[in-house]
């Protein structure tokens, strides 16, 4: 279905507010892929806050001027499907991965983080990040660590002197009887 000019505005007025707030964008073929399929792989999508659209490149192109995807803009040929990351970096990379590998008809051809145009292949380096959960884990591990590491060694110098048994009567053999 063709879109009249004002369709067009709006389409690329959604994507230009999407791609400002977006941290990763991978853009996709998808031809031969079914309807089941892409609707599983939409529901899927909303889920993981991850905005999925399948639009013209040069709808596409003049939405991303001027944000941080603008470097994608020679790279967009060919019918494709457009995965925006909103609200972690990995999101859009683990979906479109998920998603290729039961259907062979869902190829990535461009990946784009923070400015940089980035080669199909790093779909798996973005589908790798850990999600805002895994790293709230890591950070709250690393911040833990060094408190763990001084009660360890604390208690290392405890039981090379003997044990807390042993300062506990010290106190009292000093005095004098």
């Amino acid at each position: 279905m063709a879109l009249n000019l004002s369709q067009k505005k709006e389409v690329v007025a959604e994507l230009t507010e999407v791609a400002a707030k977006a941290h990763s964008l991978i853009a996709a073929e998808y031809a031969g892929t079914t309807v089941s399929q892409m609707t599983a792989m939409r529901k899927k999508a909303r889920e993981s806050g991850v905005f999925l659209k399948v639009v013209k490149n040069t709808l596409a192109a003049r939405a991303v001027e001027g944000s941080d995807f603008a470097v994608v803009k020679d790279a967009l040929v060919g019918p494709l499907l457009y995965a925006f990351s909103l609200e972690e970096p990995g999101a859009a990379g683990r979906l479109i991965k998920e998603f290729a590998k039961t259907n062979d008809k869902l190829i990535p051809k461009v990946v784009s983080v923070e400015g940089k145009l980035l080669p199909a292949a790093h779909v798996d380096v973005l589908a790798s990040l850990p999600t805002r959960e895994e790293a709230l884990a890591m950070l709250a591990r690393v911040l833990s660590e060094p408190a763990a590491m001084f009660a360890r060694a604390v208690k290392a110098v405890a039981d090379q002197q003997g044990g807390g048994e042993v300062a506990a009567e010290a106190p009292a053999e000093a005095e004098p009887a």
